[in-house]
């Protein structure tokens, strides 16, 4: 511990003598001053021990400005040497030292001043290798304590341990690890004082340490560690999730099906024996990189993740499924803008396979969570590998989009709304703001173009599900 006043001036072998009425303080002293300037304030820092022999300072007011000079610098005591220019310390030192509450004490001539500067540098040699010490120790800790089963929850409890407060961990807006004290948290929560971490993401990842906060030098390791770690942690989290959608696309795709999918499914953490839903989160196109690496928050640890087409598709088991509301809150906190499709819960392989493209069915409703009413007979084709639907919808949509792309027709437009309203020529006419009859001319160049009448149910069916395809890409 470095070296205060009283220590200094109760050691013997100085024979330092304290005068004036100023109590010594019990601060550490960071430095000794040795000077026979008038005027040494531009060569302190404060905190300092400062000493002279008074051999310019010949005058009364001369003393006492010296005096007054030195404690505006934030000096902690004067130290004045005697024997050489003044046998004792001047009476005007003493009292203005007295005034201004400065500390005072007489160096015998027998002292020389390298001795006093002498302890002062040992005791602060002494302190930094304690302090030294004291870091690598805590280096080694926070180290083991990450390398160990508790991870990073480990580590910022220990370093919280260090600190003597709470300590948290937040990434895209959400607490990942490190609650804060119980007892404290049932008051106020508290204010934090948040530092940076770094990890190549754009993830506002942030360690929170409570007010009032002062830097220590453990907190900057514990920021590295946390940094590799988090990192890590995101380059595993895009290496599975990237091998789980190959094995997700090859079972929607009927390319993977029966025991062999289910014994894969069950190798990637997917019992298929029991029932599971598929959630799809969407988000925009410049933000689809964040889904490769982003954290599910608390409750989702149970469900499996994959990449399939730029989405992130969740896989999670009947009964323990949290809220795809709470999903969508954690996604608008992240900054992302998102959409979720839920799909119904199957078990099998091929029940996923149904659930998945109910799920990329609701997305398309536009809502920031769309839930699947029940399996459609759209989604049971396009789960099927062996129906041409992308030929079937390119083939009979392609004229009509080259047709509205010459002329801005509003074919395409128009077809929708018909079929959306049930085939009523007026409901679309009032939706569009057109004539009735520029509906049905409308109509016509479609059974023209396409070789199918809206107006007949097998051919509306065959239209239908060529804009459903069309829609789902």
């Amino acid at each position: 511990m470095a070296i205060t006043l009283p220590d200094l001036l109760s050691d013997p072998a100085l024979g330092l003598v304290a005068e004036g009425r100023s109590e010594a303080p019990a601060s550490s002293i960071q430095w000794v001053a040795v000077t026979e300037l008038e005027d040494p304030r531009p060569f302190l820092n404060g905190a300092e021990v400062v000493l002279t022999t008074g051999v310019r300072l010949k005058t009364g007011a001369a003393q006492r400005a010296f005096v007054q000079r030195v404690h505006e610098a934030g000096a902690l005591a004067l130290g004045f040497g005697v024997g050489l220019t003044h046998r004792r310390i001047p009476p005007a030192v003493l009292a203005e030292a007295d005034d201004v509450g400065l500390p005072a004490f007489r160096v015998p001539y027998e002292t020389p001043f390298i001795a006093i500067g002498k302890k002062v540098a040992d005791a602060l040699s002494a302190d930094h290798y304690a302090g030294l010490e004291n870091l690598l120790e805590g280096h080694a800790v926070l180290a083991s304590a990450l390398l160990g089963a508790g991870g990073l929850g480990s580590l910022l409890g220990e370093l919280a341990r260090m600190l003597g407060t709470d300590v948290a961990l937040f990434q895209y807006g959400a607490r990942i690890a490190g609650p804060p004290d119980p007892a404290r948290a049932r008051v106020d929560p508290p204010e934090w004082h948040r530092l940076p971490i770094a990890t190549g993401l754009k993830d506002r990842c942030t360690l929170a340490i409570a007010e009032p906060y002062g830097h220590a030098a453990i907190v900057d390791y514990a920021q590295s560690l946390i940094s590799v770690e988090l990192t890590n942690q995101a380059r595993n989290r895009t290496g599975a999730r990237t091998a789980a959608g190959q094995l997700l696309e090859d079972v929607m795709r009927g390319t993977l099906a029966g025991a062999e999918a289910a014994a894969r499914l069950a190798s990637s953490g997917i019992d298929t024996s029991s029932r599971h839903s598929v959630l799809i989160v969407d988000v925009a196109s410049g933000q689809r990189r964040a889904l490769r690496t982003l954290p599910l928050p608390d409750g989702w640890n149970n469900a499996a993740a994959a990449l399939v087409d730029e989405r992130l598709v969740l896989v999670l088991p009947a009964g323990a499924a949290p809220e795809p509301a709470d999903l969508s809150r954690y996604l608008h906190g992240a900054g992302l803008t998102s959409r979720i499709g839920v799909g119904g819960t199957y078990a099998q392989p091929n029940g996923l396979r149904w659930s998945y493209f109910e799920a990329r069915e609701a997305l398309q409703r536009g809502q920031s969570v769309n839930l699947a009413d029940r399996l459609s007979i759209t989604s049971l084709l396009m789960s099927s590998a062996d129906v041409p639907l992308a030929d079937l919808a390119g083939e009979t949509l392609k004229p009509l989009e080259a047709f509205d792309e010459a002329h801005g027709a509003g074919l395409l437009s128009t077809l929708q709304r018909y079929l959306d309203l049930d085939g009523s020529v007026a409901a679309v006419a009032a939706d569009l703001d057109l004539h009735r009859n520029t509906i049905r001319y409308r109509l016509q160049q479609v059974l023209t173009l396409t070789g199918y009448d809206p107006a007949v149910t097998a051919d509306r069916v065959h239209l239908y599900l060529a804009l459903r395809v069309r829609a789902l890409g």
